[in-house]
């Protein structure tokens, strides 16, 4: 029988045996628009640095990011990617499953997002290989590099990076578990429709994590190297950190 994506997206719990800062859940990796937007979600019901938490990433054509969290800045994804972020914003952010393969987000009166979710030949192939490699190789940086390399042309997703660094400096390693086709029905930010899907003319990036160049939706696994203040940028990018804090 063959699972989906909601049944999935519902098992998708276990964090991975590594070191770490360490989340499980499912995602929207991402997901261009013809008019240059761009929207992504993150929903890590588990993780090893706080309470489960959903976001959503925004792009505006001019490429300025937004992240909303429901829960602090600190404590979510603004934690690796502030750095490019204009704006965070703690609200209510949902992600509600409406059918097997249905999906509905909303942030507070700012957002709302419908998506369904498919299977393609390329996922089809991807998640069987993918069921077949042991957690040693899922944990190796030289087989996910070559797993990156391989990914985003067979999805026709353009470039993609499973490691590397993210724009507030920290390593990350990402495991995408299975993976679907997301096919966004309607997105609306701020009253304004964003119309069709699409890639952008240039493929966008925050670090190392290249933004995928059509929607997939995922259950993912991911882990992060450990937030050092001496180190890294903070999670609010009008977060100034005295010297020695």
């Amino acid at each position: 029988m063959t699972i989906t994506p909601h049944a999935a997206a519902q098992r998708s719990c276990e964090l991975p045996r590594v070191s770490g800062e360490r989340f499980a859940g499912y995602a929207v990796i991402g997901a261009p628009f013809a008019s240059g937007h761009y929207l992504a979600l993150r929903r890590f019901p588990t993780n090893s640095i706080g309470a489960g938490f959903t976001s959503v990433w925004h792009r505006d054509p001019d490429r300025t990011w937004t992240v909303y969290s429901d829960v602090p800045a600190e404590l979510s994804c603004p934690r690796y990617l502030g750095r490019a972020l204009s704006r965070t914003e703690q609200t209510d952010v949902r992600a509600e499953w409406t059918g097997p393969a249905d999906l509905h987000v909303t942030v507070g009166t700012e957002l709302e997002w419908d998506l369904r979710m498919t299977t393609s030949p390329a996922t089809t192939v991807m998640n069987a290989a993918g069921s077949l490699m042991p957690d040693a190789l899922w944990h190796s940086p030289t087989v996910l590099a070559a797993m990156g390399r391989a990914a985003g042309p067979v999805l026709g997703a353009g470039r993609m990076r499973l490691g590397g660094h993210l724009p507030n400096g920290q390593w990350f390693r990402a495991n995408p578990r299975q993976l679907w086709v997301a096919h966004t029905e309607r997105a609306v930010v701020g009253g304004v429709d964003l119309g069709p899907e699409g890639p952008l003319t240039q493929q966008d990036r925050l670090g190392d994590f290249r933004l995928p160049q059509r929607g997939l939706f995922a259950t993912v696994q991911v882990w992060f190297e450990p937030f050092d203040a001496r180190r890294h940028f903070p999670a609010r990018p009008d977060t100034v950190y005295a010297d020695g804090e």
